[in-house]
């Protein structure tokens, strides 16, 4: 178990509290363990659930218990049209991503999906223009064809593009959950750091690279990145007028055997 050093504040979570899970890639064991052994809150799971069976089915027992189940799209989660509809179809009011929500007064945000170099791939400083900044424009230069459902192609119903960053950034959230990581990672993006900052975020935590860690960026936002099906108990701070607001959390990674 791993705990993460808060600063000063006043905590303050939902009942039970906000568990916030690894990509789960199918393995949901360690997450229902976890969940079971919680008063129940709000789990939220950072993309590539990669579902055998709908979420709800999947979930079952968090469901019954009285969790609410939020989420948002991985880079493995539009790779068929049956793994989509078990997550997408099957329970569209989990979906976060591009939105804010509110848990326990906490301004959540969601930025679901990856980069892809058809669309937008920014690089450090962000000088370059995107291919497409909304999902309209692309869709219009598509052949009808390449249409999957009447819109975009399965393919790219993960794709990030400009319109995300551009609805997020003009609101206030303090957490960014995101598939795709900032600067903190190796392969993340510095996007994503100013993303966060123009929103002033005091924490971003994301999935996609499977590696337990915490960070602080330059701009003094936290990152907590996050294992393979690795479950992490949020606990945000309220600032006080002269302190900054900290981040803490307890995590528990959990391999299926």
């Amino acid at each position: 178990m791993i705990v993460a050093a808060a600063r000063s504040g006043i905590a303050t979570t939902a009942r039970g509290g906000i568990v916030v899970a690894g990509d789960p890639h199918g393995n949901f064991s360690p997450i229902l363990r976890d969940c079971a052994a919680r008063e129940p809150g709000t789990l939220i799971l950072l993309g590539d659930c990669e579902l055998r069976v709908p979420l709800r089915q999947q979930l079952a027992p968090l469901f019954a218990a009285g969790w609410a189940v939020r989420w948002i799209l991985g880079n493995k989660d539009a790779e068929t049209d049956a793994v989509y509809d078990r997550l997408t179809v099957d329970f569209p009011e989990g979906d976060i991503g591009g939105k804010i929500i509110e848990i326990a007064g906490l301004p959540i945000a969601g930025l679901g999906g990856v980069f892809k170099p058809r669309i937008w791939c920014p690089s450090g400083n962000g000088a370059e223009p995107p291919s497409f900044g909304t999902r309209a424009e692309f869709l219009a230069s598509l052949d009808p064809r390449e249409h999957w459902r009447g819109g975009l192609p399965l393919w790219h119903r993960d794709s990030i593009f400009p319109e995300d960053f551009a609805r997020l950034e003009q609101q206030r959230f303090d957490v960014l959950i995101a598939h795709e990581a900032p600067s903190s990672h190796r392969h993340g993006f510095a996007a994503i750091d100013r993303l966060a900052e123009a929103a002033k975020a005091r924490l971003i935590v994301h999935g996609h690279h499977h590696e337990s860690y915490a960070k602080t960026l330059a701009n003094g936002i936290d990152v907590r990145g996050l294992a393979v099906a690795e479950t992490w108990a949020l606990e945000m701070t309220t600032p006080s007028r002269t302190t900054r607001a900290g981040v803490a959390g307890r995590t528990n990674v959990g391999v299926e055997q």
